[in-house]
């Protein structure tokens, strides 16, 4: 152990990273800026070409900082998995997405891991932030290396120390982020802590890699429960004629025991839509029904359905129906001012809009064209008159760079699906805004 431990203090010892998506590249160029040399493993092959031209693809990496690093010869990026058998540390990033019937769906994991095994060598550093299940670390990679007949904590080092990346956060980035560690051994925990150390402020670390796998999951499932909660308080406020955000500035007034969640149009991006099923996919192996969990997840489903629900009876009261009404999406992607769109609720009330014979564009700054259900879209352009148009406009997404003022000033209807139209002191002049 002494051996890795040095190598990690002076620097020397060679980082690999597989996959350099939203969370494995912002880790690259961090390694890389403190003075560490880093191997990415990235199967795109435009990505991988970016990178070694220190072209930078994610939001939350200052593309200075990846030129750097690349002209400076301690990043680079490979397809070609047997690079990384000089690496001293391997670091796993990969996706861990959800199948159709929302059951986990490691082949990724599985897939590294049986690549790690074929280049293991002794002292080698194994870590996994890809989000899973508990007990992933030890039922699935641990064997699968322990097989060449290493010692886990004597021969090689194996811990699970979950990604917190939070896409479009200026305030907190990785290295500002506490690092949380669950080693398979006592001796795994000790140097993956000296490891992140290296690069992370805080290290707090947990007694086993199922502690710090459960960790993520609890982190994530209590954003989905408290937005459920909150989507559903604002469906019932809007029955009741009563404005939920309102409700929310003076509940948080409270100095304790109130946290303010927000309600929107549904959930997006890679955490939170998917991370809770895979809770409650293993808490069945014990025949325990996570009630909380997976109604939540009905809540936060039904989210984009009740948006579109808000056009349909809009256009109504205007004396319109919804079947061949020209309706403009504003924002496709999952949270405002970036340009990810996984998950996001957005896809799913354009494909609802078109379901009931709506005419829908949509525009975002950040993504130029998307594909619903194989159908190609393109990002409009947007001048001051385009807003006239259209029969209602729909906020899915409150991009920064919008002029809200202008658009409600030319618009005839708008649904605001994030309270985007109460900012700075906005005042409607012309049209009708239902907020959700």
């Amino acid at each position: 152990m002494s051996k890795i431990k040095e190598k990690i203090i002076k620097k020397q010892a060679i980082i690999g990273i597989v996959g350099l998506g939203y969370v494995g590249l912002p880790l690259a160029v961090e390694f890389a800026r403190k003075g560490f040399n880093v191997i990415g493993v990235e199967q795109n092959l435009q990505r991988k070409k970016m990178i070694n031209r220190g072209v930078n693809y994610i939001t939350d990496v200052i593309e200075a900082d990846l030129k750097i690093a690349v002209k400076e010869g301690r990043l680079k990026a490979t397809d070609n998995f047997d690079e990384l058998k000089v690496a001293d540390v391997i670091i796993i990033c990969v996706p861990t997405p959800l199948d159709k019937n929302k059951q986990p769906d490691i082949s990724y994991v599985k897939s590294v891991t049986n690549e790690i095994a074929s280049i293991l060598r002794r002292t080698q550093v194994i870590v996994l932030e890809s989000t899973t299940y508990p007990g992933t670390t030890e039922e699935i990679i641990l064997p699968k290396l322990q097989a060449k007949g290493f010692k886990v904590g004597k021969d090689f080092f194996l811990a699970f120390s979950p990604e917190r990346v939070d896409p479009g956060n200026n305030k907190y980035k990785t290295k500002d982020i506490t690092k949380v560690i669950g080693g398979v051994t006592s001796a795994c925990s000790e140097v993956v802590k000296l490891l992140y150390s290296q690069i992370i402020q805080d290290v707090f670390v947990v007694s086993s890699p199922k502690t710090a796998e459960m960790e993520k999951l609890l982190e994530n499932v209590f954003r989905s429960v408290n937005i459920a909660l909150v989507n559903e308080m604002a469906i019932l406020c809007k029955k009741l004629g009563i404005d939920v955000w309102e409700v929310i500035a003076a509940a948080k007034t409270k100095p304790y025991g109130f946290m303010p969640f927000y309600p929107g149009p549904g959930l997006g991006g890679h955490c939170i839509p998917l991370d809770p099923f895979y809770l409650s996919w293993k808490a069945k192996e014990y025949d325990i029904v996570t009630r909380f969990i997976e109604l939540a997840g009905e809540i936060n489903d039904k989210m984009p359905e009740y948006v579109v629900q808000l056009v349909q009876d809009g256009l109504n009261n205007e004396e319109k129906s919804i079947k061949g009404a020209n309706i403009l999406v504003l924002g496709i992607a999952y949270k405002k001012d970036i340009d990810d769109w996984r998950e996001s609720p957005a896809l799913k009330i354009i494909s609802n809009l078109n379901k009931k014979g709506a005419l829908v564009d949509y525009n975002d700054p950040f993504i130029s064209t998307v594909k619903i259900e194989g159908e190609k879209y393109f990002s409009v352009k947007l001048q001051k008159t385009s807003f006239k148009k259209y029969d209602c406009i729909v906020i899915a997404t409150d991009h920064s760079i919008y002029d809200y003022q202008l658009i409600v000033d030319n618009s005839h209807l708008i649904v605001d699906a994030r309270n985007a139209t109460s900012k700075a002191n906005i005042k409607r002049q012309s049209g009708k805004i239902i907020r959700i």
